[in-house]
């Protein structure tokens, strides 16, 4: 499975446009998204590629780790950490919230850490991806995914 790292930012009228703005612009905005803790499984790939490709039809069920912080008065950020295991496995951490790209980067830098003390596991790098979007007129919105495989059919 290939994972991707998508991002997106954007201004809008109410919180929801600026919301689906901001994964408009992360190319993810016509999938229904499902999210789920952190976990990297042992066989995946995982690649910063900025925005997604297209992953399927519209509508499909897209499986997502997602940084997500929006506000009408004060710019935000959000950003996800991951890292590997010599073994395969590996982790997603994500932080958002109205502060500057350098504290939030330093949040999720801070609890990736504790997540890795929490497993038994020799971990490699981490990296990290950050979005920041600052309101003048209507809300901003930033988001950080990652995206699991392509879009499959909602049962």
């Amino acid at each position: 499975m290939e994972i991707r790292i998508v991002r997106g930012s954007a201004i809008a009228p109410t919180e929801m446009a600026s919301y689906d703005a901001a994964l408009a612009e992360a190319n993810v905005h016509n999938y229904n998204l499902t999210h789920v803790s952190s976990v990297i499984p042992a066989d995946a790939s995982v690649e910063f590629v900025g925005r997604a490709p297209d992953l399927g039809p519209v509508g499909d069920e897209l499986t997502v780790v997602e940084a997500r912080a929006t506000s009408a008065t004060r710019p935000v950020s959000a950003a996800l950490a991951w890292t590997r295991s010599d073994g395969g496995p590996g982790l997603f951490y994500e932080a958002a919230g109205e502060e500057t790209p350098e504290r939030v980067r330093s949040r999720v830098k801070r609890g990736i850490a504790a997540g890795m003390d929490l497993r038994e596991w020799s971990f490699g790098d981490v990296e990290t991806a950050v979005s920041c979007a600052d309101p003048d007129d209507g809300f901003a919105t930033a988001v950080v995914l990652a995206v699991y495989g392509s879009g499959r059919a909602i049962r």
